[in-house]
Formats: structure tokens, C-alpha cells, sequence
């Protein structure tokens, strides 16, 4: 198999392992939606009902996303997965016995649905953050296709399964099916050998606000994350108005569902073997318009066309669904440093399934109040729009090329002079002197390592210029404490970082001199 191959990782055992157990659990997932689904069309709920089954198992990211991505990035992932699927396994359980037992209702079922997403929630930023310790960085854009395959298998095989075994042996047994996948995947978690916990991981409070703060001084990682909500608004409305479509205007029942969900998976595999083929010759914004128009007409199509014909372009859309999440997710994995990968994964995840959830609620009673079709074809049409946002807002030149390696600097402080860990907040002052001709040049570089500095820990930032000597610049910025200024400089400034730094201080006529200030005592 060639290491450039769309399956290279596959060749990596454990890789292979959690990436079939992903499989395992998602096709257990996508039973249960079917299920779940079914449950309340057969009880004669409403599209508004119906819809919130979605809400109900993506809210939960919303709810707990920014968590769970500091949880993974301080503390050890293996366990953090493997705890959140056992929570999963005992909400999925208790779901199958209420069924089993007569005794599911609406209000039961959503409440344990919600409960299942809060388990799978809990584990997601950190099942994402673990792919470049799985992979050679080389071939994470492939884990990361391979990763989205897995979702995507199980979507074309999970629906029609589930939606077979639901009319031959009740949604019980399927919620009792998605309860051992489940432990299946905790299995498999298990047998991983994670790399070690941080030493002296981060506390949550500070955790949490460095991870907003590097999202807010990141441009290329705030493009990927706007680029994913424009899509998912719009796209939630398949999803969440498909099985009212199902039911009403095509008039097939709970396998006839299941078979059109398995043709947006099939079409998602497909996907996978033909995206790399493309990859190299289209650049990927334009790949992210196209998808985002493909899926926009099997939308339309949902509510207005016969079921082959729609099964055909669901088969399409598929492909541009696999499409969309390959680039996003490679590039938001790519792009993140190690350091912050899980609380900017977690953000990414915030918004693709947050976005499922809240856009369910919307379309749902859209689609109530103004019937399905209607409103499917606004969510398609609404994707066209974003097709053809590409061209204003594509992804940022260099996504997900960026040298994101851990470059160590010498502070060249005695260690009897430095600061207790607590001490703050620091003040660190750097003196630049140049020629007066390249003082633009320098402005320009300080620019962007302003960004750097407030990405790595600093809060405030500001280069003044002296007002009788023109060749006298300095750079001055707030740390919170000396322990964030040590993780700045040791742990979270990147080899890109230090070629910006390195780039301004390449034009000062002398290498720049550091001094560090703490608040005088009293």
C-alpha cells in the first residue's frame, strides 16, 4: 500500500482498530436514530417532534463542547474516551429496557437520547485531538477522510439496518444494539497505550480562556470554523425533515427511510475513494462551493421528487457531505498546534453539531407551521448561497500548512532570578533597533507576530515607536502569570511563530533585547 495511498493509515494497528470501532459505534447510533425517529412518526407526532430526536443527541455538544475540549487537552484522552462511553453504554441500556418494558414515551425517550449525546459529546474533541498521535502527520488528511468514512459507513449501513430490524423486532432491541457498540468502542479504547498525562496540566479556568483566546487571534482556524456553520445551518434541514418527507410524500416506512439514509452514506464512501483524486487538482474552496450546491439540490429534491430519483442525488450528496467534512476536519486538525487541538477541535464540533441541533428546532417548526417542502427547498436554495460564498470568503491561503512543531527559545534568566510560577501578571518588553527604511517592513511583520503572541498566552499587546529617536521600537505585552509566560515560550510557540519572530527581528540592526517586569511592592 503507498504511503501517499487514501488508505495508508489503515496499515497502523491501532488506528485500524479504533477506526472500525467507530465504525461499530456509529452504525449503533444511526440504529438508534432510526429508531428513535420511527418511534414518534408511527405515534402520529409532528415534524417539530420528530426533528428534536436530532436536537436531543447533538445538543449536548453545544452544551459541553468547550469543556470537554479542555478535558482532553489537560488530562489523559484514553481515559476521558473511555469513561464517556461507558456513560453512553449505561444511557443506551436503560433506554432499551424503558422500550422493552411499555414504558417509553416521548419525554422518556428524548430524555435519554439527550443522555447518550452528553456521553458521546464528552469523548469527541478528545477522540478527534488523538488522530497525529495514531498517524504521521503526512497522513492525517487521509485518517482524517478515513475518520469521516467511518461516520459516513455507518450512515449507509446503520439507516437501513436499523430500519429493518425496528419493523421486525421493535425499537428496543436496536437501543440495546447501540448500548454494545458502545462498549465495543470502550473495548478498543482500552487496549490503546495513550501517550503520558501533562506533567502540570493547565487548570480549567486558564485552560478554557487560553483556548477562546487562540481562536480569536487565529484567522485561518476562524475561516474553517465560518465556512462550517454557512454549511451546516442550511444542511441540517435533510436530516431533521427527511424522515417527515419519508413518511408523508413518498409514503415508505421505517426500511424504505433507512435504505435513502444508506444512500448519503454509500455516496460518502464513493466519496472517500474519489476525493484524493481530486484534492490535488481543485483547490479546496472551490471543492467547499460545489459540495455545498451539490447537497443544497438533494435537499430540494427531498421534498418534491419520486424516491429513485431521490435516492440518486442522496447518493450525490453523500459525496459532497464526505467532501465538506474531509477538508474542514483535515485542515481544523492541520492547522491547531498539539498544545490547544482538542479546545479548538471542540469549537469546530460546537458548531457542526450545534448548528445539527438548533437548525433541527428551526426547520422543525418551519416545517410545521409552513409544511416540509416548502421549507426544504429554502434550506436548498440557502445552500446554493453558500456555494457561492467561496468566492468572498474561501479558506485563507496556507491552511493547513503551517509548520505547527514546538520551537523551545533560551530565555537566558538565571534560575535563582526567576519568578515564583504565580507570580503576575508579567510584562515583557522587547527593544528593536533598525534602520528608519525598514520601519514599514517591520510594522507589517509585528502584525502578525502581535497574533502569535495573543494566540500563545499574551492579553495585551501594543508596539510604540520613540518620538525623538526614530530608529527605537518596542514590543510590550501582558502575561497572565510566569508559568503562562514558561508555557508560551516552551510549550505553545510553534516553528511558525519563530519564523515571524525570527523574520522581525532579521531587520533590527541589533538582535532584540528581552527584559521582563513584574508589579512593584509596596
Amino acid at each position: 500500500m503507498d504511503a501517499d495511498s487514501p488508505w495508508a493509515p489503515l496499515r497502523r494497528r491501532m488506528f485500524l482498530i479504533l477506526w472500525l470501532a467507530n465504525i461499530g459505534s456509529n452504525i449503533g447510533t444511526w440504529m438508534q436514530t432510526v429508531g428513535a425517529q420511527w418511534f414518534l412518526v408511527e405515534s402520529g407526532a409532528n415534524a417539530a417532534l420528530v426533528s428534536l430526536v436530532q436536537t436531543a443527541n447533538l445538543a449536548p455538544a453545544l452544551l459541553l463542547g468547550l469543556i470537554a475540549g479542555v478535558l482532553a487537552d489537560a488530562f489523559n484522552r484514553r481515559r476521558l474516551i473511555l469513561g464517556s462511553n461507558l456513560f453512553a453504554a449505561g444511557a443506551a441500556g436503560m433506554l432499551a429496557i424503558i422500550a422493552a418494558l411499555g414504558l417509553l414515551d416521548p419525554d422518556s425517550l428524548l430524555l435519554y437520547t439527550f443522555l447518550i449525546g452528553c456521553g458521546t459529546a464528552l469523548s469527541a474533541p478528545a477522540w478527534q485531538a488523538i488522530t497525529p498521535a495514531l498517524v504521521p502527520r503526512d497522513q492525517i488528511r487521509a485518517a482524517s477522510a478515513l475518520s469521516s468514512a467511518a461516520v459516513n459507513a455507518a450512515r449507509a449501513v446503520g439507516p437501513a439496518l436499523g430500519g429493518v430490524l425496528v419493523s421486525l423486532l421493535g425499537p428496543a432491541f436496536v437501543f440495546g444494539l447501540n448500548a454494545v457498540s458502545f462498549l465495543g468502542t470502550a473495548a478498543a479504547v482500552y487496549l490503546w497505550r495513550a501517550p503520558a498525562e501533562p506533567e502540570d496540566p493547565e487548570r480549567m479556568k486558564e485552560a478554557l480562556a487560553a483556548g477562546l483566546r487562540y481562536i480569536r487571534a487565529a484567522p485561518r482556524v476562524r475561516r474553517i470554523l465560518l465556512r462550517t456553520a454557512l454549511f451546516m445551518v442550511p444542511a441540517s434541514a435533510l436530516y431533521a425533515l427527511l424522515p417527515v418527507a419519508v413518511n408523508a410524500h413518498l409514503g415508505l416506512g421505517s426500511t424504505g427511510y433507512g435504505l435513502l439514509l444508506g444512500a448519503l452514506g454509500a455516496g460518502a464512501v464513493l466519496g472517500v475513494i474519489l476525493l484524493p483524486r481530486v484534492q490535488g487538482q481543485v483547490n479546496d474552496s472551490v471543492l467547499l462551493g460545489f459540495a455545498a450546491a451539490v447537497f443544497g439540490a438533494g435537499t430540494f429534491a427531498a421534498g418534491f421528487l419520486p424516491a429513485w430519483l431521490l435516492g440518486v442525488l442522496l447518493l450525490f450528496s453523500g459525496m459532497a457531505w464526505i467532501a465538506t467534512f474531509s477538508i474542514l476536519n483535515s485542515s481544523m486538525q492541520l492547522t491547531l498546534p498539539e498544545w490547544v487541538r482538542a479546545r479548538g477541535l471542540s469549537i469546530y464540533l460546537m458548531i457542526t453539531t450545534g448548528a445539527q441541533a438548533l437548525g433541527a428546532v428551526v426547520w422543525g417548526s418551519l416545517a410545521t407551521a409552513y409544511g416540509y417542502a416548502p421549507v426544504l427547498a429554502a434550506a436548498g436554495a440557502a445552500l446554493a448561497a453558500v456555494g457561492l460564498s467561496v468566492v468572498v470568503l474561501p479558506l485563507l491561503p496556507r491552511t493547513g500548512r503551517l509548520d505547527r512543531s514546538i520551537a523551545e527559545a533560551e530565555l537566558g534568566i538565571e534560575p535563582t532570578q526567576e519568578p515564583q510560577p504565580d507570580a503576575g501578571p508579567v510584562t515583557v518588553l522587547i527593544a528593536y533597533e533598525l534602520a528608519p527604511e525598514k520601519a514599514a517592513d517591520f510594522v507589517k511583520v509585528m502584525h502578525e507576530v502581535r497574533l502569535s503572541r495573543m494566540r500563545t498566552g499574551a492579553r495585551d499587546w501594543e508596539l510604540v515607536h520613540s518620538v525623538t529617536d526614530p530608529r527605537q521600537f518596542r514590543e510590550i505585552y501582558d502575561v497572565a502569570t510566569w508559568r503562562e509566560y514558561l508555557r508560551q515560550e516552551q510549550e505553545r510557540t510553534t516553528g511558525e511563530d519563530r519564523k515571524l519572530i525570527g523574520e522581525a527581528a532579521g531587520l533590527a540592526e541589533e538582535p532584540p533585547l528581552t527584559r521582563w517586569f513584574l508589579p512593584a511592592s509596596a
